[in-house]
């Protein structure tokens, strides 16, 4: 297992006799994000910090009277030390590293052109990350088509393959992939069973929107010639096409080595901290992964992190945001946990066949479902606790459930703008460059229209 903690938060909350009640905060804090940006977008944007503590209070302050100090120190240093920081410290890495590659140029945004960027994002996506890869791209790809009449339908099929289905193949790629390799999932297991379920998604994608692209472009009489807008490097002279900042490459590499060898170096060494154990494999991934961001803030040139309009905003709001999550959730996954006895019998049940084995299609289905309007990272997690939650038993004899849980988080990321963290990311950078984005709903007629027809092929070949 890639970071072990302490069972000892377990025996002290028994799923089965807690109140529904106890998951409101986790609910609560789910609604804040999905809603308060859509109906309140500048309180949000100066308060999502404390909407995020008043949440993760609510839970915390009962939490202690009802089941003692102790108990509520007990889960908050797990939740902390066990599962948060390894997260953030991930992402944080990730995000720095690829605000550290400048891709200079300006080639004509032709649908062959597209296709072909397209396809790279989805490899680079579980490579370094869905943000990582969106972050690298989206501005080059909107610099190519900066002189075509229709843009917005490039930047949604970025988002549904780059931001999204891209991200499926490690627990790089997506942050509830890495979830799961911090509960115990092998690192190499998720490319083993979800790579064919994404090859079919990526290359059905990439076929619609070069037969899209190519036909709106001839619709608007615009041809294939090269794009007469000037292109620059980041000291702003005019340049050929390339990368600036290439030794972030290098440490993209050790990123993936780090990452690699805390899932696979199995040891029982560590220390104690607050009766959480900390795996010696974790604590040197993390130690690591701190290294290489600080090292990319050093070695990155001042006029790339400006030429990619680098800011730690983005990532401060995740890390605010996944700790109410991560917080908040805790009761949720200890009902989960309780199976039809607990009060989510209905949720179990809805996922399992009459004879009590699990129903893949309907896991695929209801972890996607949630993770459109929810984050899907923390819907993994419910989910994979709903399963059961122990990885040997998961990667094995309930191999196919835990591929639909997977699948189903990532993939279905992209039905909504709020689906993943990159989908809103990407959509404001698009915006800012004058590319007239569908709203909220104008977006999902897109997916409805796209995406569900492919995830109920999907449901019928492989689950």
């Amino acid at each position: 297992m890639a970071l072990a903690v302490g069972s000892a938060q377990a025996a002290q909350m028994d799923g089965a006799a807690m109140s529904v009640a106890w998951g409101m905060p986790f609910v609560g804090m789910l609604l804040s994000i999905a809603l308060v940006p859509l109906f309140a977008p500048h309180f949000w944007h100066h308060h999502f910090g404390k909407v995020t503590a008043g949440w993760a209070l609510t839970f915390l302050l009962p939490f202690a009277l009802f089941f003692g100090f102790d108990a509520a120190a007990s889960n908050l240093l797990h939740a902390l030390l066990g599962e948060y920081l390894p997260f953030v410290i991930l992402l944080t890495a990730l995000y720095t590293v690829a605000g550290g590659i400048y891709v200079r140029g300006n080639l004509s945004g032709s649908p062959a052109l597209n296709t072909a960027i397209l396809a790279i994002g989805a490899v680079l996506a579980s490579f370094m990350g869905t943000t990582g890869a969106s972050m690298l791209l989206i501005r080059p790809l909107l610099r190519a088509n900066d002189n075509r009449r229709h843009q917005a339908h490039v930047v949604v099929f970025f988002i549904f393959i780059v931001s999204n289905a891209g991200g499926a193949l490690t627990p790089l790629g997506d942050p509830p992939l890495f979830l799961g390799f911090l509960k115990g999932v092998d690192f190499f297991w998720t490319v083993r069973h979800v790579w064919g379920p994404m090859l079919f998604l990526t290359l059905a994608l990439l076929a619609i929107f070069y037969v899209l692209d190519r036909r709106l472009m001839g619709q608007s009489g615009e041809t294939e010639l090269p794009d007469p807008t000037p292109s620059l490097d980041a000291t702003g002279a005019q340049s050929r096409l390339g990368f600036e900042g290439g030794v972030n490459f290098a440490l993209l590499a050790v990123v993936v080595a780090l990452v690699l060898i805390s899932g696979i170096w199995r040891t029982p060494a560590g220390l104690e901290l607050a009766g959480v154990h900390l795996g010696l494999p974790g604590l040197l991934r993390d130690a690591g992964l701190i290294a290489v961001a600080l090292l990319s803030l050093k070695l990155t040139p001042r006029s790339v992190h400006e030429a990619n309009e680098f800011g730690w905003g983005p990532m401060q709001e995740v890390a605010k945001l996944f700790a109410g999550i991560f917080l908040t959730i805790i009761p949720v996954i200890a009902m989960l946990k309780a199976g039809v006895d607990g009060p989510f019998g209905a949720v179990v049940r809805a996922v399992t066949h009459a004879d009590g084995t699990p129903n893949p299609a309907m896991y695929f289905w209801a972890t996607g479902l949630l993770s459109s309007f929810l984050d899907n990272a923390p819907t993994y997690l419910v989910f994979f606790n709903t399963a059961g939650g122990e990885p040997a038993h998961l990667m094995t004899e309930m191999a196919l459930t835990l591929t639909a849980i997977s699948a189903g988080a990532v993939f279905m990321g992209a039905n909504t703008y709020i689906g993943n963290a990159p989908n809103l990311m990407v959509k404001a950078i698009a915006e800012d460059r004058g590319v007239r984005m569908p709203g909220f709903f104008g977006y999902m007629l897109w997916s409805l229209g796209i995406l569900v027809p492919l995830l109920i092929a999907i449901t019928l070949i492989w689950f």
